[in-house]
């Protein structure tokens, strides 16, 4: 399994979008994303990279696997 390296955050949006999440405000560089049936929203820091631990907490909150998040992140780097 490859490991999670830190990305850009339009890759994390493009991510978690195709995983369900729709976008609901912005508060300064954090964007805020909500998905039925996911208790706690996403809130996607705008920064040019971010940290593996940020992304794995963003996935634990989302209920994402690993798996998952590698498919979504290779669709997300073709069309970027």
């Amino acid at each position: 399994m490859s490991r999670i390296i830190p990305v850009h955050w339009k890759i994390l949006e493009c991510i978690f979008k195709k995983y369900g999440f729709v976008f609901e405000r912005q508060v300064g560089s954090h964007l805020t994303y909500s998905k039925r049936g996911v208790d706690r929203p996403l809130v996607i820091p705008a920064y040019k990279e971010i940290d593996a631990d940020i992304i794995r907490g963003l996935m634990r909150t989302a209920n994402m696997t690993r798996e998952r998040y590698f498919e979504l992140l290779k669709k997300c780097k073709k069309s970027a």
